[in-house]
């Protein structure tokens, strides 16, 4: 798939850029001219991602960073100023959900029963993840009054979904959290600062596959009930997100900002009947 934006010159730092979606997500940056820093939880799989990248003649930076880690981040966005000079997009992808926090289908794991420490990795990891790397990496967008920040969000955040609760809750607040910080860079600092969220529908991931398709490949009854409640009758495929981050990031999107962008198949448009 090939895109026509141009975004030559532009440094986007993509947190959580080594999974299923982050690759994706880098992979179409690096196509569209930008000088890209895949951010990993490993060095080694934020290399892989790169290597796809400047396989195909793109241009990539791969580094290891705890997005829970402000040190960590910090440490990140000096190699990233050594090398680049600056930030114009951060995408901030990384997220993620655990079994320990979701409730299980049988009752077998119930809601109270739910450890505190899995439902405090899931929502910091989904909220904080993206709050702190904020803070560190749209510094020089405040300098320079210009600048994108995208956020990932999820049909979970507007209509709660069965079982992710700790999830839901936090995908909730990065809606709310992308709104906010829409409004502050543009009134605190320049209204060339934009920040919005995508909110992808149902994407087959290393996370879900085994709650929504069985080992032959056959969907689950929770993978079925999502396929048939996507008017498309699908799940969706990484790269199909990748032309609206290229849209938003890009000057077509100029005059859009504290926006959540559902990619979903017509999932949250769906009332069951």
């Amino acid at each position: 798939m090939t895109y026509s934006i141009d975004l030559t010159g532009k440094v986007a730092v993509v947190t959580g850029g080594s999974g299923v979606l982050g690759t994706s997500f880098c992979q179409g940056l690096a196509q569209a001219g930008a000088s890209v820093v895949v951010m990993g939880t490993t060095l080694e799989k934020a290399q892989k991602a790169v290597e796809s990248i400047t396989a195909s003649g793109g241009t990539a930076l791969a580094l290891a960073a705890n997005v829970l880690d402000k040190a960590a981040l910090e440490a990140a966005y000096e190699a990233i100023i050594a090398e680049y000079g600056t930030v114009d997009i951060l995408l901030n992808c990384a997220g993620g959900n655990k079994p320990e926090a979701m409730t299980a289908p049988d009752n077998s794991r119930s809601f109270f029963d739910l450890p505190e420490d899995a439902l405090q990795w899931v929502f910091n990891l989904n909220f904080m993840g993206s709050l702190l790397p904020s803070q560190v990496f749209a510094r020089p967008m405040a300098e320079k009054g210009e600048g994108v920040i995208i956020n990932i969000s999820s049909m979970s955040a507007d209509r709660p979904l069965t079982r992710v609760v700790a999830y839901g809750a936090a995908k909730a607040a990065i809606d709310n959290f992308t709104q906010w910080m829409a409004v502050y860079m543009a009134k605190e600092y320049s209204p060339n600062i934009r920040v919005n969220a995508i909110a992808p529908g149902f994407f087959i991931t290393t996370q879900n596959v085994r709650i929504v398709t069985n080992e032959d490949g056959s969907f689950t009854p929770r993978g079925q009930l999502i396929v048939d409640n996507t008017p498309m009758g699908r799940f969706g495929k990484p790269e199909e997100l990748v032309g609206t981050l290229l849209w938003l990031v890009s000057d077509g999107a100029k005059f859009v900002t504290g926006t959540i962008i559902p990619v979903d198949g017509g999932f949250s448009a769906f009332a069951g009947v």
